[in-house]
């Protein structure tokens, strides 16, 4: 079996490979004719979508997932129209591919400068959330990359449906077959094979929790880039205005709690913790938000429960939220620095000095003053629809967007130099 699982990865990766050879050079009316299909697609075909999306609920449901990760995996006909209005967004970007750039004139008369040009085959892994099969497709498309997809369990049958679907309607807009393939087998040895496909992927793009990140950085030969795990923070500086930490840390907890931007973790200034905590806690609360605290937390509302070291290290993605007083800026800093995850930051603040401090020392993909860190999305920032949001610091940080998806090679043009 485990021989079987090897080879049927290896043939979608030997695939993928030839396709991009192709890609790499399609014009981008080719590219964008081949969006516009795959949006189309994706709107003609919603119902048989939706019933694949329907069995993928049920077991989860049965299976006992959190309501959070439910909604992660929930389609609906709107979701499905944002998802075909993800490639419309993708198809009105400038394509990356080809953009000459830093180009000098060297004593010698040699013209150096950069091209921009496609990774080649790009991998991902990633867990409950159909749309990102559209996602990364689309966007791996346009920036001249084949893609090899290995989605979550939990959404196996959505996943293999919407593959399907716009594979096939990007082939027939002139796309080259293999161009987007998907790996339906739900076996561990599945990605296992993938991590070490160094022959025929250029980079693999992990898009989940930590444990998924943690399995693919243990196992793989493939260079990675990580993504997705996200421990947030809103910290309420002294001189905040408290009417607007309010909206924010509503905002950042509850508007959608099972996405790695969300603020799973609330740091209050001492000076303003008790006029500000008890009021935010209760309308945290009414909102059906579980309320972990530090000892000073409790004072200011008994009913919470005691926080622990593994909480402020925690990745909710539910309606939960760790609270701690803190003395000051460099506290809350020093706090961030210990048990955030480089993923996006906040700061609510009216204190010019100490909001250029924050953004300074916070070491973050992205660090905001005075603004939800549910901002922090490919689409929102203008790059279209995202492959994931970066953490690390090497080739690409925060949200992955086209040029992100591509490399470069040095141009030279001489008229005879010799050396």
């Amino acid at each position: 079996m485990s021989d079987s699982i090897t080879q049927a990865v290896v043939d979608k990766a030997v695939r993928a490979r030839d396709a991009s050879r192709k890609l790499a050079y399609l014009s981008t009316s080719v590219k964008n004719e081949a969006l516009a299909a795959m949006a189309q697609a994706l709107i003609d075909e919603a119902p048989v979508i939706l019933e694949a999306n329907a069995k993928d609920i049920a077991a989860g449901e049965a299976r006992g997932l959190s309501k959070a990760l439910l909604d992660r995996l929930l389609l609906n006909e709107a979701r499905i129209r944002d998802m075909a209005g993800g490639l419309d967004v993708i198809i009105n970007l400038p394509d990356p591919v080809g953009e000459v750039f830093d180009m000098v004139t060297r004593p010698n008369g040699l013209q150096v400068g950069k091209m921009r040009v496609p990774l080649g085959v790009i991998g991902m892994i990633y867990e409950a959330r159909p749309n990102v099969t559209v996602d990364a497709a689309g966007l791996c498309l346009k920036a001249g990359n084949a893609v090899l997809l290995r989605g979550g369990t939990e959404a196996i049958h959505s996943n293999t449906t919407i593959a399907r679907i716009i594979a096939a309607a990007a082939a027939a807009a002139g796309i080259p077959e293999g161009a987007i393939e998907f790996i339906e087998l739900t076996d561990r040895a599945a990605v296992n094979t993938m991590l070490k496909l160094n022959d025929y992927l250029d980079v693999v793009i992990p898009r989940g929790g930590k444990a998924l990140k943690q399995a693919v950085i243990a196992n793989a030969t493939v260079p990675v880039i990580e993504t997705g795990m996200g421990n947030c923070h809103v910290f309420v500086d002294r001189e905040a205005d408290l009417e607007m930490a309010a909206r924010i840390v509503i905002n950042a907890k509850c508007q959608r709690p099972g996405v790695c931007n969300a603020a799973e973790t609330l740091l209050v200034d001492a000076p303003v913790a008790a006029a500000f905590l008890p009021g935010i806690l209760e309308q945290l609360k009414e909102r059906g938000v579980e309320i972990r605290g530090c000892p000073r937390t409790r004072e200011l509302a008994p009913w919470v429960v005691p926080a622990t070291d593994e909480d402020w290290d925690t990745e909710y993605l539910d309606l939960i939220l760790a609270v701690r007083v803190v003395d000051g800026l460099e506290e809350a800093v020093d706090h961030i620095f210990r048990w955030g995850t480089k993923h996006s930051e906040a700061i609510v603040t009216e204190n010019y000095t100490r909001a250029r401090r924050f953004l300074r020392e916070v070491d973050a993909a992205a660090v905001y003053v005075n603004a939800s860190t549910r901002f922090t999305d490919g689409g929102v920032f203008g790059f279209g629809a995202e492959l994931g949001i970066s953490t690390q610091k090497l080739h690409a940080r925060g949200p992955m967007g086209l040029k992100d998806l591509t490399s470069t090679k040095y141009i030279i043009f001489g008229d005879g130099q010799t050396r």
